[in-house]
């Protein structure tokens, strides 16, 4: 099993340099997990967070291959559940088939106070077919 750990450029970095964005785990012929950091974002409301954090799992797991699609498990901190509302608007728009496995938590706080999401996922990436021969099977 290779496990890499991954800041990648094409997407917003890290809050400090103490931790990895993605952790690229390898499966044996069978593609890969992808383990994303809890992620924040800026904005005036939940709303604008969620959808913020959304656009930077999305670039994250972009630049390994997947997508929204991908995430098979998320995890949702909240500062305030009275707002699981207007998240699960945003988490609809941007989660469109099989809904992944997940659970949503109240917290007190988030390391950046002004911080009222949180979301932390797993994606699982498929195996890439190897190529086939040009001239075909014999």
């Amino acid at each position: 099993m290779q496990i890499t750990l991954d800041n990648p450029t094409s997407a917003p970095g890290p809050a400090n340099g103490y931790y990895s964005q993605v952790a690229r785990v390898e499966l044996p012929g069978a593609g890969a997990l992808l383990y994303l950091s809890g992620q924040v974002a800026e904005g005036a409301d939940l709303t604008e967070q969620s959808r913020g954090v959304f656009e930077t799992i999305d670039a994250l797991l972009g630049a390994h291959g997947a997508g929204l699609a991908d995430i098979i498990n998320i995890r949702t901190y909240l500062t305030d559940i009275t707002q699981l509302p207007a998240y699960g608007a945003v988490r609809a728009q941007y989660l469109t088939g099989a809904p992944p496995t997940s659970m949503t938590f109240e917290v007190s706080r988030l390391f950046k106070p002004e911080a009222l999401i949180e979301i932390e996922v797993v994606a699982a990436v498929p195996a890439v077919p190897a190529p086939r021969d040009a001239h075909g099977p014999e």
